[in-house]
């Protein structure tokens, strides 16, 4: 008897394994989304507090590298899913001793290059940096350390160099003058009308001819400042300082002040973006100096690539030799690129500056000092 019970027991234990293992087949498929609320809201202009959202199930580290956005095909863009998704907008802890990016585009374009992105990778750049809580400032904003964001929010910095046609363009649509919507400028004001808390700022960085209009350049430079953006020193003629003397230096970085001034008379930019990266053989006279009766004071220099910044709260935080991302496709640059680095900042939210909503305080993570990303100190070349 007591054999023969055990048995009907085990077969008992059996089949009561066996429905639950049918049970658990019929529930919700890992991976299924699952619809929590909306990620965010605004209020009066500003991100009010975000509903936390549950985050999205890991992928394999063999799928998470290729994965594009749903609509998008792998040859369309570079934006691969990250490994750990974006936190819930605003819902970050304030550190003001985390790293900052600082991004750097050339041509906007009709095809993606080295030195190219194309209008709809611009826009996308801006989407992923927005969902993820990054807001822009200017350059100016981070070295008189004013970083003016609502709590949980972090600071990003969009440069460009070089003035090229598709960062400002003017078109004639219908007997009118407009501004190219697929130029930077026009990509820029249109995200900022579809989202009034992405401001108006970046800095654009020019040579003889800005943004390659001649009829209309002086008219472009004053707009850009009117509605909030900066206009830089790239030197006059794009030359490379790291083989300049100071007379030379003078000259170049004197002339390109006379020259804006003609737009704006009083323009006096305060940031230098290094042509091919080359930091100037007479570091002090690219800081300050002058050339028939034009000076200049430039208050910081912006390097090639290729990580992001310290904070400017930070003992590390070198005006002088700031270093930028660059927002190009992966297949042109693995490491230094955009995408790279929103995923790093996915994986390790507390390496970012994040505002703590309060300009006059700086707020550290747990009181320690922000953490260094990998990298630190690398620099590239450009053409």
């Amino acid at each position: 008897m007591g054999t023969r019970r055990a048995a009907s027991y085990l077969v008992t234990f059996v089949a009561l394994l066996l429905a639950a293992v049918a049970g658990c087949s019929r529930a919700t498929p890992p991976g299924t989304a699952v619809s929590r609320g909306p990620a965010s809201a605004q209020r009066n202009g500003r991100p009010a507090a975000a509903t936390p959202v549950a985050p999205a199930p890991a992928q394999p580290a063999a799928d998470a590298a290729s994965a594009t956005p749903p609509g998008h095909s792998p040859a369309a863009g570079s934006h691969a899913a990250p490994a750990a998704g974006p936190q819930a907008l605003g819902s970050l802890a304030p550190n003001e001793t985390g790293q900052v990016m600082i991004v750097e585009y050339h041509v906007i374009g009709p095809e993606e290059g080295r030195w190219a992105r194309t209008p709809e990778n611009f826009r996308r750049d801006l989407e992923e940096l927005y969902r993820r809580g990054y807001r822009p400032v200017n350059l100016t904003d981070l070295l008189d350390r004013r970083v003016d964001l609502p709590k949980g929010y972090s600071p990003v910095v969009l440069t460009f160099d070089d003035g090229t046609a598709g960062q400002f363009r003017y078109i004639v649509k219908d007997g009118k003058r407009l501004i190219d919507p697929d130029s930077a400028v026009g990509i820029l004001l249109d995200f900022h009308e579809k989202h009034p808390d992405w401001g108006l700022r970046a800095t654009f960085y020019v040579n003889d001819l800005p943004f390659e209009q001649a009829d209309s350049w002086p008219e472009k430079v004053r707009f850009l400042v009117e509605q909030g953006f900066e206009v830089g020193n790239h030197t006059l003629t794009h030359a490379n300082l790291a083989r300049l003397d100071a007379a030379g230096t003078m000259r170049e970085l004197a002339g390109q002040v006379r020259l804006l001034r003609e737009a704006v008379p009083d323009l006096q930019p305060q940031t230098l973006a290094l042509p091919y990266g080359g930091l100037p053989r007479a570091a002090e006279a690219a800081k300050t100096g002058s050339h028939q009766g034009t000076s200049y004071r430039i208050r910081a220099f912006l390097l090639v690539g290729a990580n992001p910044a310290p904070s400017p709260h930070s003992p590390r935080f070198d005006p002088y030799r700031l270093p930028r991302i660059q927002a190009v496709d992966s297949r042109f640059e693995s490491t230094s690129n955009l995408d790279r680095w929103l995923r790093y900042f996915d994986e390790h939210p507390e390496r970012r500056y994040v505002s703590d909503g309060d300009p006059a305080t700086v707020a550290g993570l747990s009181g320690g000092p922000g953490q260094v990303a990998p990298d630190a100190g690398k620099t590239t070349t450009e053409p």
